[in-house]
């Protein structure tokens, strides 16, 4: 696969990565070089500063991951990568809106993401604001094309189930949460039923839009929501591991502001030890779940795995 210019961010010497490793890049690639297409606005139509924010916000960075899960449970179901593309970038428009958003001095604050000046740094915070909101609005524009699926219904189930996972009940829910936390002691169960939401909501929401556009049955979509739900829990997990244990230079963001504003985490709740048992715990839910799928779903168990050695 060719190198674009533009995406040379993602693309990588694979030659030394592990099989599962060379997989995720590769479509880490695919959806960079999808989404870059995508973001090629007419200049007529779209203010050049406001396309240059949403660039600067959507690409260079990141491993992908949410378009990993729509691409490789799709799969499944024998739906090729080409298309299961158009919803796993919606998706990502998604979590991309998320972070510019997250990132704003009114929510989390940060300076840094993906190692280089967060949005409303590099340009301004209501340009910032203006780029997420685009980049929202543009996930639902794609997801309602046709070129996303032939059938209406299934369009219209992506939509829907989008919408609530990324909206009041879902992660913009989980950020509310989030931001009361600063200033309230939550308990276990308040901080999971957070964290759920914030950033469970969409990690489920990606298994499960495989299953929708391959045609998954009711119990398969099930499974694939138990991954998720179970993935989201570990992915949040070795996140707030790594805020207290890496350094900004190795996860491309600062680290260690969840436990100087107190912020309520698991970690904070459990303990460090119990934090990784329960990581284990949660990974080993996950590879259960995925039984009914066979080897072909030896690329999510793979990932499920991969949430424990990451280091970014």
């Amino acid at each position: 696969m060719a190198c674009p210019h533009r995406v040379k961010g993602v693309c990588q010497l694979i030659g030394n990565m592990s099989p599962f490793e060379q997989g995720l890049s590769e479509i880490a690639l695919a959806v960079e070089t999808a989404l870059a297409h995508r973001l090629e606005f007419d200049k007529d139509e779209v203010p050049e500063r406001l396309a240059a924010a949403i660039a600067h916000g959507a690409l260079g960075g990141g491993k992908r991951v949410r378009p990993f899960l729509a691409i490789q449970s799709a799969g499944l179901f024998g739906v090729p990568v080409a298309k299961a593309l158009p919803a796993a970038i919606a998706l990502e428009c998604v979590h991309c809106y998320s972070l510019i958003h997250d990132d704003l001095p009114a929510m989390d604050d940060d300076n840094i993401r993906r190692g280089r000046p967060t949005v409303h740094k590099a340009f301004d915070e209501a340009t910032a604001i203006l780029a997420g909101d685009s980049l929202l609005t543009l996930a639902f524009e794609i997801l309602g094309a046709e070129d996303c699926h032939p059938d209406p219904a299934i369009r219209a189930g992506l939509v829907t189930r989008l919408a609530k996972a990324s909206g009041a009940a879902g992660m913009a829910g989980g950020q509310m949460l989030d931001l009361a936390a600063e200033t309230q002691d939550l308990n276990e169960t308040s901080i999971r039923i957070l964290q759920g939401k914030k950033t469970g909501a969409l990690i489920r929401f990606a298994c499960e839009s495989g299953g929708l556009l391959g045609g998954a049955t009711e119990a398969e979509l099930t499974a694939l929501g138990t991954y998720g739900a179970a993935i989201g829990t570990a992915f949040q997990i070795k996140d707030d591991l790594l805020d207290i244990e890496s350094t900004a230079e190795a996860i491309g963001k600062t680290v260690g502001k969840d436990q100087a504003a107190g912020k309520a985490t698991l970690i904070a709740c459990l303990g460090v030890e119990q934090a990784r048992s329960e990581l284990d715990q949660r990974i080993g839910d996950a590879i259960a779940a995925l039984e009914s799928f066979g080897k072909s779903a030896d690329p999510l168990r793979d990932l499920a795995q991969f949430m424990k050695s990451r280091t970014s």
